[in-house]
């Protein structure tokens, strides 16, 4: 089996550019255990939740995907000035970039690093952190429905 490109870890500090929350479109999916921590932090029911925070969107393999709405000008619908659920925030967020798109090689993190000031920059995560954390993702699926 061949070792992954970050088998001796890699670098990112979040410098709170907030570019990851704000000004391009994205999806923003939940997961149960997501759902769950911005239940609690909004205090409203399942069904008020996610007519107020959510939106369902269609993906071309026949179903749709809970995640958060954007604002108009494609601001995360949390986002003011900041996270306003920034302690109950999504995994999808928490575990930025150390998603499976992102570290499939070098050429994509590096490609990556050109968007975000943080990458290739401070602490340095190893690579058991990361499998770490690709493994959880994989441990909480998305929230879908049939369309």
């Amino acid at each position: 089996m061949n070792e992954p490109f970050y088998k001796n870890g890699l670098r990112f500090t979040c410098k709170r550019c907030s570019s990851c929350c704000r000004y391009d479109p994205g999806f923003v999916n939940l997961s149960e255990n997501d759902v769950s921590r911005l239940l609690a932090w909004s205090g409203l029911d399942r069904e008020s939740f996610i007519d107020k925070w959510c939106r369902w969107v269609d993906r071309s393999d026949g179903f749709e995907y809970l995640c958060l709405q954007e604002k108009a000008n494609y601001d995360c619908v949390l986002w003011d000035g900041g996270c306003i659920a920034y302690t109950a925030r999504p995994y999808q967020c928490s575990s930025y970039p150390f998603w499976a798109s992102l570290v499939t090689d070098q050429d994509w993190w590096d490609a990556n690093a050109m968007d975000c000031p943080g990458v290739n920059t401070g602490e340095l995560h190893g690579c058991e952190e990361i499998d770490t954390a690709l493994a959880r993702r994989r441990q909480e699926p998305y929230i879908r429905r049939s369309k």
